[in-house]
């Protein structure tokens, strides 16, 4: 039987509907099969069969290790290196001994999942299309323009300035505000420790010499560099600061879809906290590898601001996530940029003659206009910034 145009759209209107719940919306209705929305093109699927046909073992990687106390330490500059090495041929490394307690990080994970598991009713509050919203609830990567949706839902939350975003935040669990600032806060102070770091494994943090021999132009000249280092370390302290709790339900064929599309990160750094289910997939030596998780660090990533800042020494490497038929992943991604109205750019000191200019000049708001009209076919946001010549 054909049924009429209007049943047809009614029917269509209800499904679209029931996929902008999200995903958690559709298993806790226990839907046995992945509904064509979801369904990516072949060519764009797990190749979970290459993987079997292969052995996992080649298809998981072990992320170059910082140990952050190690950073502290007599040894810095040999930690340096390795961070320097880590950040040009992976774009990642694994963090660990980074200071924050585990009961922080524990409870964020834990308060993160006990949000997910309120009832729809509650966590629809939150959802909102304004990409400039304090907390928004949403599904997807961009449910806006997505023709093809992505298994996972998410919770937004704006840390920067925090007193004016935290009575928009989420009063349930209600623990879930505590929790959340505390975390918040540490994974900051986390943030600038490593862009000190970073910025020191460029060349470009002037530690002071401490040898007395220096004339007076090179101490005059250490100290406006000290000064510039001063200014850019300020600039990240007022820095934006996103965090992002992700929700991936178990998939009914999750050999059809993805928790997330092949993406790089906006911003500077990206420091992730998960649990110990696997998702996480790298692009490394032009193939798709899981990294294993390891308890109690972090997995930290080059941004699409760093690689243009670094004049593309760093790399922002493309990252997706899968999901499994069996287990709940949650992770809580704090994604650091400078401020919003900043512009960013090459540092001057790392553009030469020999190392020219390899991106144009960005801002927030480039990004976001990007990201509202983005579709899954579009080139990302990085690859738009590179100069042809």
């Amino acid at each position: 039987m054909v049924l009429p145009e209007e049943s047809r759209k009614a029917d269509y209107d209800s499904l679209e509907i029931q996929y902008l719940k999200g995903v958690k919306y559709l298993f806790e209705n226990g839907i046995e099969h992945v509904p064509k929305k979801y369904i990516l093109p072949a060519s764009d699927r797990p190749n979970f069969v290459n993987e079997r046909s292969h052995g996992a073992d080649n298809f998981n990687l072990e992320l170059p290790i910082i140990d952050f106390a190690e950073l502290q330490g007599p040894n810095r500059s040999e930690v340096l290196n390795s961070l320097a090495s880590a950040c040009e041929n992976y774009g990642f490394f694994q963090l660990l001994n980074h200071g924050i307690p585990y009961e922080i990080t524990s409870n964020m994970v834990d308060v993160s999942k006990r949000f997910f598991e309120l009832p729809f009713s509650e966590r629809e509050k939150y959802m909102s299309a304004d990409m400039g919203s304090p907390v928004r609830y949403g599904t997807s990567y961009n449910q806006t323009n997505d023709d093809v949706f992505c298994w996972r839902d998410f919770l937004k939350l704006v840390c920067h300035p925090l007193p004016d975003a935290l009575p928009h935040w989420p009063s349930s669990p209600l623990d879930f505000r505590k929790l959340a600032v505390s975390y918040a806060k540490e994974v900051k102070f986390l943030f600038l420790m490593l862009v000190d770091a970073i910025l020191e494994s460029l060349g470009l943090m002037n530690k002071k010499n401490k040898t007395e021999e220096n004339d007076e132009d090179e101490d005059k000249n250490k100290e406006e560099d000290e000064d510039e280092d001063e200014e850019i370390l300020k600039e990240f302290e007022d820095g934006s600061q996103l965090m992002v709790l992700n929700c991936y339900p178990p998939c009914p064929q999750p050999d059809l879809t993805l928790g997330m599309p092949p993406h790089s990160d906006y911003g500077f750094l990206t420091l992730l906290l998960q649990d110990e289910v696997k998702g996480l997939q790298i692009q490394h030596k032009e193939n798709w590898v899981t990294v294993k998780p390891i308890p109690g660090s972090f997995v930290v990533n080059v941004g699409d601001h760093l690689e243009i800042f670094s004049n593309g020494r760093f790399k922002s490497v493309l990252h997706k996530v899968l999901v499994n038929p069996m287990d709940y992943r949650i992770s809580v991604a704090s994604l650091h940029c400078l401020p919003f109205k900043s512009i960013v750019q090459p540092c001057p000191k790392l553009v030469s003659e020999t190392n020219p200019r390899h991106y144009m000049d960005t801002n927030f708001a480039s990004f976001i206009e990007y990201l509202k009209s983005r579709d899954s076919t579009k080139e990302n946001f990085l690859h738009s910034r590179k100069l042809t010549s």
